[in-house]
């Protein structure tokens, strides 16, 4: 059987909070703000007996100024809304690139922006390939959707086709998401 080593009970709450609350804030002058109190200057006492009063716990938020800032709030409410802001920033950000052709581009022309393209993919990133139809070349909307599936025809294998060729005003655009198992 292994031994359990015994910790204190301060070392404990180091690690399990983040924030001091109510008897451990260890400053005597603190800076209260919030939204149901008046924002000011107290003492340590008079800031826990306006926090038991409201029924609510003091937390120190900032203890590097000073004097230390407090905000008198219920703490468990608190934790779950930083938990939920972290799982938000966490969250994967997908970047759209946007490639723009014209309906009369030359194939070294295309082979480029397909290269570039593939690097996009490889890192994840969604590709907009984008053909603005100028003047009366808006006649040869068959030869810009041509161009745009022989792109995507192209990288196949780094990604697929999300929206196929739409046309918005003069615009025509397809939208290509990275494969899964791209490296």
């Amino acid at each position: 059987m292994a031994l359990k080593k015994k910790t204190n009970n301060s070392q404990r709450y180091k690690k399990e909070e983040l924030h001091r609350v109510n008897k451990r804030i260890t400053a005597t002058k603190l800076r209260l703000v919030g939204d149901n109190i008046k924002n000011g200057i107290y003492s340590l006492k008079e800031a826990l007996a306006i926090a038991s009063n409201i029924g609510l716990d003091l937390v120190e938020i900032n203890p590097k100024t000073d004097p230390p800032i407090c905000r008198i709030l219920e703490y468990k409410k608190f934790l779950y809304e930083q938990k939920k802001k972290n799982k938000k920033s966490k969250q994967e950000k997908i970047i759209t690139k946007e490639l723009r052709l014209s309906p009369q581009i030359c194939e070294h022309d295309t082979l480029f922006k397909i290269k570039h393209a593939e690097k996009f993919l490889k890192s994840k990133e969604k590709v907009k390939f984008t053909i603005f139809f100028k003047g009366r070349s808006i006649i040869h909307k068959d030869k810009g959707k041509i161009l745009l599936l022989k792109c995507a025809n192209s990288l196949e294998n780094f990604g697929k086709i999300e929206k196929m060729p739409i046309m918005e005003g003069k615009k025509m655009f397809i939208i290509i998401t990275p494969k899964k198992n791209n490296v």
